[in-house]
């Protein structure tokens, strides 16, 4: 009965529309009925004459059906407006660079001209030539330049074309008459809200011209070159030890590898490359580039202190792929002789801090096992200051199994953050840079994926934490899309919380009361969250102090429901209660036992005890509840690279990231 039924809402409106059409709502199927229902499966209007017809189908009141339609027309439509602005700019940065493209073109057409007029009428069949490969070249960038050009304003055009129409019929009444054009309209802005635009320049403004005089009447024949690449900054990237191992008055060298509008290694060099380093007092340190002629360049420079710099590398003026780069600069006597470059403990260079997004595979670095760090795989009982005990001490061969390489397809990963486990059997995996989440049984078979990636409600950009709830709702943390999206245990997406609060946030977990805990890296804040998204609390700062954080990346919940957060960049795991308070906090920077380079995953087994992930030695500690060194799990046989998300199974296993080797993996953990 309740179908039949209008909203307080509607009934002002019909009376409003009815005084000047009275036939609004008439039956599209029986002539003088009027259609008070509308039938959620055939998507259609009903008077009680349709209803045999629609017995078993899903039926609401007509005016909530044309709210509905409504307020999503209007949500599409603010969608889509919001992507204009990027259009325009996009479309201004284009046409700066076809018109410097132009300039540069008349500029060398001038310089030719001079030099071909001095050596007269020897030099006139060359100066055609060149003026020939001239308009080449430049007929060639210019076809890309305007073919983007044309194909963001037919985007502009479309949109804004749309969005007119949109805007008028929603400032019409609703009526049956109109919902074919509305649900017309829906499907071109759902269409438009997703549609690809080219919006970084797919061609540079380079043209220039070499001219060697030295010899000339030798080689006249081949005088003259016009240079150019086809390089593009949002394509290019950096590598090499000089954006991990970084010491004091030793020479650092990174190689930048030039790439096109599709990604292709450009083979010719001469491209436009700057570097600088900046010293935390703003000062640029020297350096020199090095161009190999191959596309690729060098960059070589020596810091003459230690502390945090920062590295930026422009092509034409922009930045290329994670550029500004963050360096940590430190001593030669703090860097020890038996360790290589691929087990140094240098600070990962993110242009946004985190270790999961540097520039390149190169940017990674390993650091050391338990089992690399001495001769050794064991440790005496008094090495760990307690007495042998199954619980404490690592037993050979802790490794179980592992799970994938790098890939795109199921079973593989780019770059897996975060990870959970279900009280049914399951490992989530948030596997970010497939913008997924993939689903495995305890013993490691697939289950199944989902997500899809952009960034609309219920789409993934960056997913870098994973929790279950006790509903068995699965919550994902978005890092690019500043938000957490919930979605069922099939995958469907219900709701997102925290949009327009959120910066970056990294880890998620859940509360005994059911509260949603996020860890925001880029904010260096906890956010506690009820399900319906009201937020219920939120501590922490940037800085140093015991409040603060300083990259703060995953978080886990004890049995008196404290809250422990890792603090990557402060090297410490602290505990607090959900009103914010500091309960306990320890680590520092190191290599020893109970120390940390860079904490990432955390989890508490049912004693209390915790598991930390230290991503920067790249191995995992056990503390007891007070933050005391118990243990590691021994990863010597197949050591970690860059641990990261952390969590213990429903059989009592541990269950990390392994994030630089593409894969997770899951060791024995006896209680």
């Amino acid at each position: 009965m309740e179908a039949h039924q209008h909203s307080p809402d509607s009934s002002s409106e019909e009376c409003t529309v009815l005084e000047a059409a009275p036939s609004k709502n008439a039956c599209l199927q029986h002539a003088g009925k009027v259609a008070d229902l509308y039938c959620s499966g055939c998507e259609c209007a009903l008077c009680e004459d349709c209803l045999p017809a629609h017995n078993d189908h899903p039926k609401v009141a007509l005016s909530q059906a044309l709210e509905q339609r409504r307020n999503r027309l209007q949500e599409r439509l603010g969608a889509v407006q919001k992507r204009l602005p990027q259009i325009s700019d996009a479309l201004s940065f284009v046409k700066e660079i076809l018109q410097q493209l132009t300039n540069q073109r008349a500029s060398i057409e001038e310089d030719i001209q001079s030099s071909f007029e001095d050596l007269h009428k020897q030099l006139d069949v060359r100066k055609s030539v060149l003026l020939m490969e001239l308009e080449v070249t430049f007929g060639l960038k210019q076809k890309v330049l305007q073919a983007q050009m044309d194909n963001l304003t037919r985007g502009d055009g479309d949109i804004t074309t749309t969005c007119t129409q949109t805007e008028e019929a929603l400032a019409e009444e609703a009526s049956v008459a109109t919902l074919e054009v509305e649900h017309e309209l829906e499907e071109r802005l759902k269409g438009l809200a997703i549609l690809r635009m080219p919006c970084q320049p797919e061609e540079n403004d380079q043209l220039d011209l070499v001219m060697e005089t030295d010899g000339l009447r030798k080689s006249i024949h081949n005088l003259g070159t016009i240079v150019t690449t086809s390089a593009v900054a949002s394509q290019s990237e950096a590598m090499g030890n000089g954006l991990e191992q970084c010491i004091v008055g030793h020479p650092a060298s990174v190689t930048i590898v030039t790439r096109d509008k599709s990604g292709g290694a450009c083979k010719s060099g001469n491209a436009i490359l700057s570097a600088e380093v900046f010293t935390p007092d703003g000062s640029i340190v020297d350096g020199e580039i090095v161009d190999h002629k191959n596309g690729t360049y060098e960059f070589v420079y020596t810091v003459p202190k230690e502390g945090d710099f920062s590295l930026a590398l422009r092509l034409y003026d922009q930045h290329i792929k994670g550029s500004p780069f963050k360096l940590t600069i430190t001593k030669a006597s703090e860097v020890e002789v038996e360790v290589s470059p691929s087990t140094t403990t240098a600070t990962n260079s993110a242009a946004n801090a985190t270790p999961s997004t540097g520039s390149s595979d190169g940017t990674k670095r390993r650091g050391k096992s338990p089992g690399q760090k001495k001769k050794g795989s064991k440790r005496a009982s008094s090495a760990l200051g307690t007495p042998r005990r199954k619980t404490q001490n690592p037993i050979e061969d802790d490794l179980i199994f592992k799970i994938g390489t790098k890939g795109r397809n199921k079973g593989e990963f780019t770059n897996l953050q975060g990870v959970a486990a279900s009280s049914t059997g399951r490992i989530l995996i948030a596997d970010s840079n497939n913008q997924c989440v993939q689903i495995f049984s305890n013993e490691g078979e697939f289950k199944s994926r989902f997500g899809v990636r952009g960034r609309s409600p219920g789409q993934l950009q960056r997913p870098t934490g994973v929790a279950v709830h006790p509903s068995g709702d699965i919550i994902i943390a978005d890092y690019d899309n500043k938000w957490v999206s919930i979605f069922t245990c099939e995958g469907k997406f219900k709701a997102k919380l925290g949009s327009g609060r959120l910066m970056g946030p990294k880890g998620v977990s859940v509360d005994q009361n059911g509260h949603v805990i996020v860890v925001d890296n880029k904010a260096c804040t906890v956010f506690i969250f009820q399900l319906t998204g009201k937020l219920i609390a939120k501590f922490g700062s940037r800085g140093t102090g015991d409040k603060q954080f300083a990259g703060p990346h995953f978080a886990a919940v004890n049995k008196n429901n404290e809250i422990i957060v890792t603090d990557f960049h402060n090297h410490s795991v602290k505990v607090f209660t959900t009103e914010g308070e500091l309960v306990l906090k320890f680590g520092s920077n190191g290599e020893g036992n109970g120390q940390f380079n860079a904490p990432t995953g955390v989890a508490v087994d049912v004693n209390g005890n915790i598991i930390v992930a230290d991503w920067g030695n790249s191995r995992i500690q056990v503390f007891d509840g007070s933050g005391s060194f118990l243990s590691y799990i021994n990863t010597s046989a197949d050591p970690l690279y860059g641990p990261q998300g952390l969590a213990l199974t429903s059989d009592g296993h541990v269950v990390v990231a392994d994030s630089g080797n593409h894969c997770f993996k899951v060791y024995r953990y006896l209680q």
